[in-house]
């Protein structure tokens, strides 16, 4: 369906943007209230206001399929607040199409190609959000919606993107929705396959993709999958279930050249091999290049707008690049050739319930368990996420651990992370401990020699000591003048049953007003790491090695995994200036 139909005098733009809007929304399944006020409880279109994003539209000699593009755009419960046609050297002038409002920006080049063609898009866009839609492609209503709502839920991450389906020619729903979740390692996820598939779901933070350079204007193809990889290597990707866009097919698609696109894809993946050292990456990539015949195999052999004897030198190559995938594809076809159409149908929505959650309903996964994925903070999977907080606390104050040192427990992050160490002791408070130089009970005022420690080192101890305060003032009375602590106890925590006495658990404000007591207020200082994420993986003990550590960053004071205290004692000349 072309632009003709829809082609009204001026006066009538309004109304015809409204039918064909609620027309899209019924095409790709969506609801609409075709009555609103009258009880329904269907939801009624509605526009809150522009949102931080630009929507670029590229064009090649597609303006047959531009205005349906456009109306789906202005379709949006949350309008973009800056829409951005870029037309790639078209021989038809694409601003003739209707949908044009005085909000549309055009911009004209010359056919340079896709990724050239976005680049332009990114370096005109001025909000902080940015989404791509082909022309020949249409969004679902809730896009931008969905898109914010999952950076709102995921702040710094480089993109996001929801769930697709394939419409045809009169965007007709053919399959889907369909949405494959990246999960926390998405560059692994994406050395194995391009997970996000449909360009059209994806809404960017436009700094970061313009800080990674923008789409490869040297890449006729595949443009977007190097810029996922280049992405998820600097920055966090997330996705969600919603459906956001509708892919259509008509014949012409980039993607139906299947050799020419196992060609640029193999060119991408190989541009990104991982180094001999990161095992897991290179396992991920070497599957990825492994699965690439076999995906375009089973995707040629689909049949997908054309017929099968146009078709046939492309399968015989096929049958001869990966005979075996071939075959299992051509069989799967067969199968799905043979079924009834109630069957397939059948089979196909238990295939899209598998895919894709319904809104409303969470997929637990590996955390519908009652019992932890490690029992002991994940030391068993390798580096508790308290751990990665903790290590790089010190590391970040490590020209602190010098002179005369005092750790609790063993002299591993003093020996790791220490400068200039003349004199290292270790306190522990059970005899016959090993490396223990200083044996005793903190609460004790006497156990501690007074003014003696350049810097104490006290990682996740305070929290089995009952008498806290009694503890906080030996350490400060055996600091010397100018001396400092650092010190870090649990916020958000397993309690291990057999792991010693354990009685607190503290808050940024308890921790405060307990060292100020001691130190001074004005000599303490208080950091907090954690999020939601981080503490649901640390309370599952799920290691940092499973998560990788863009996701246990940025912090979020309503979930205090690890809280980290520098108390410095003051010095002579400050104790001089006071008297």
């Amino acid at each position: 369906m072309g632009s003709g139909k829809w082609a009204k005098p001026p006066c009538d733009c309004g109304k015809r943007v409204k039918d064909k809007t609620l027309w899209i929304q019924r095409r790709l399944g969506y609801p609409w209230d075709h009555d609103a006020g009258k009880g329904h409880g269907l939801m009624t279109l509605r526009a809150p206001g522009p949102a931080d994003v630009t929507i670029v539209v590229t064009t090649h000699n597609d303006a047959h399929f531009l205005a349906d593009a456009m109306d789906s755009i202005a379709a949006q419960t949350h309008s973009a607040a800056e829409v951005i046609v870029v037309d790639d050297g078209s021989d038809s002038d694409p601003g003739q199409v209707p949908g044009f409002g005085p909000t549309v920006r055009l911009i004209r080049t010359g056919h340079q190609g896709l990724a050239a063609a976005r680049n332009a898009g990114l370096e005109a866009a001025t909000c902080p959000f940015i989404l791509f839609l082909d022309a020949d492609d249409v969004l679902t209503a809730e896009a931008v919606e969905r898109g914010l709502a999952c950076m709102a839920a995921n702040p710094g991450a480089g993109l996001v993107y929801g769930a697709y389906s394939i419409v045809d020619h009169q965007l007709q729903r053919k399959a889907g929705p369909f949405v494959t979740r990246c999960g926390p390692l998405a560059h692994q996820a994406l050395l194995r396959e391009n997970v996000i598939r449909m360009h059209g779901t994806v809404l960017y933070d436009r700094h970061k993709l313009a800080e990674i350079g923008g789409f490869d204007a040297d890449l006729a193809r595949c443009e977007d999958y190097d810029v996922y990889l280049r992405m998820s290597k600097s920055s966090r990707i997330a996705s969600h279930g919603g459906e956001v866009a509708g892919y259509r097919l008509h014949g012409q698609n980039m993607s139906h050249d299947t050799m020419t696109m196992l060609h640029w894809s193999k060119l991408v993946l190989d541009r990104h091999r991982p180094e001999a050292e990161d095992g897991a990456a290179l396992a991920a990539w070497e599957a990825g290049m492994k699965a690439l015949p076999r995906a375009f195999a089973d995707q040629a052999w689909k049949r997908r707008g054309s017929g099968l004897r146009q078709q046939l030198p492309e399968l015989r190559n096929w049958m001869r690049i990966a005979p075996a995938s071939s075959f299992m594809a051509a069989l799967r076809q067969a199968l799905v050739a043979a079924l009834p159409g109630p069957a397939l149908d059948f089979f196909r929505e238990i295939r899209r319930r598998m895919t894709v959650r319904k809104i409303g309903l969470v997929d637990f996964g590996d955390l519908a368990r009652l019992r932890p994925v490690d029992p002991y903070f994940g030391f068993g999977r390798g580096t508790p996420v308290d751990r990665y907080y903790i290590e790089g606390f010190l590391s970040r104050h490590a020209a602190m651990i010098t002179g005369h040192v005092l750790e609790f427990g063993d002299s591993a992050y003093s020996r790791r992370f220490g400068v200039g160490i003349t004199r290292q002791d270790v306190f522990n408070s059970e005899s016959g401990s090993p490396g223990a130089t200083i044996i005793g009970d903190l609460a004790q005022a006497d156990c501690l020699p007074a003014d003696s420690f350049d810097c104490i080192v006290m990682t996740q101890t305070l929290q089995h000591i009952y008498d806290i305060k009694a503890a906080i003032a030996s350490l400060h009375r055996s600091l010397r003048p100018g001396g400092a602590l650092l010190a870090t106890v649990p916020g958000l925590s397993p309690i291990v049953p057999d792991q010693w006495d354990w009685y607190w658990l503290f808050t940024r404000q308890s921790a405060m007003r307990l060292f100020a007591d001691a130190f001074g207020a004005e000599n303490v200082e208080i950091e907090v790491a954690g999020n939601l994420f981080s503490a649901t993986c640390f309370l599952q003990g799920v290691a940092t090695q499973d998560v990788g550590e863009a996701w246990l960053e940025p912090a979020d004071p309503a979930y205090p995994v690890t809280i980290a205290i520098t108390a410095r004692k003051p010095g002579r000349d400050s104790i001089s200036a006071e008297l």
